[in-house]
């Protein structure tokens, strides 16, 4: 069966959602989440489905792909398609060619997993390593200790503190209540828990959204931030605590997060709360 490429319908996410939590699993590295899609649900149901490719087989699908902005594709792929020679050359032939309607002409940006044949068939076409981005996991096997703060969950009544700290962290003033509302509405948002963490006086000081993928699957953390008034005082170890308890309590095999090689800060925010670092990834980009 030839394999083909197509952006889905909206009604056609929730079956795009199921398939990546499914795809999920603790023996490969770190790759395309639900959640990545259920952050980007904050614009609404129509822009995900526009940023969506999906490549399938007859009716099976094989690989997704999202559009993370314009210019940068995020994809992934069924476990046994990993290694498929057949696969990766239909879905880089998608990928580097504007004309396909997969990504645009210009500077663009590809993530795949490192240990997928896509990765290394963009390799071969001369398409550069880019950005060091480091892969952090938390086993949730054992219990996950208590964090020295007040957390909260978020609801749609209560969100206006939350929105506010993650303006304040990530200097973005465009994350309202209403855009988390849609965000919430979202299908991913279904098994995922916005934690709003208070310090001893009761003032919003930490936030995270952590995404499970299911039981017996690695869960997300997308995104955490500290407010800036806030920040050098421990908040981020202790909101991070309480997103891996979160998802232990959710079933998840482990809490993952994903975070540039740069930011060396948030790499040793996760490691104090006992995130373990993975070999880096590296992101591939067209060459000029």
């Amino acid at each position: 069966m030839p394999i083909t490429s197509s952006t889905p319908a909206p009604d056609r996410l929730a079956h795009v959602v199921a398939t990546l939590r499914a795809w999920q699993d603790e023996a490969v590295p770190l790759q395309l989440h639900p959640g990545d899609l259920g952050w980007f649900w904050r614009f609404g149901t129509d822009a995900v489905a526009a940023a969506v490719r999906t490549w399938n087989r007859d009716d099976e699908l094989v690989a997704i792909g999202f559009l993370d902005g314009p210019d940068a594709l995020r994809l992934t792929l069924t476990p046994g398609a990993w290694r498929s020679d057949e696969v990766a050359r239909q879905v880089v032939a998608d990928v580097v060619d504007p004309r396909r309607g997969v990504l645009p002409e210009g500077a663009v940006v590809v993530e795949s997993p490192n240990a997928s044949r896509v990765h290394e068939l963009l390799g071969e076409r001369g398409w550069a390593a880019g950005e060091s981005w480091t892969p952090l996991r938390r086993d949730l096997r054992a219990p996950v200790p208590e964090p020295d703060l007040h957390v909260e969950e978020v609801s749609a009544e209560t969100c206006a503190d939350f929105t506010a700290v993650h303006r304040s962290a990530w200097g973005n003033e465009r994350f309202t209540d209403e855009v988390w509302r849609t965000m919430a509405a979202g299908v991913p948002s279904a098994e995922a828990r916005c934690l709003l963490g208070r310090d001893a006086s009761g003032v919003p000081v930490a936030g995270v959204t952590v995404w499970s993928a299911g039981p017996g699957r690695p869960g997300l953390l997308e995104p955490m931030g500290v407010h800036a008034e806030h920040r050098g005082r421990g908040y981020g170890r202790a909101i991070c605590l309480a997103a891996a308890s979160t998802l232990r309590a959710l079933g998840a095999s482990s809490a993952q997060v994903c975070t540039p090689t740069s930011l060396t800060s948030a790499v040793a925010t996760y490691r104090s709360a006992g995130y373990e670092p993975g070999p880096v990834r590296l992101d591939r980009t067209r060459p000029t």
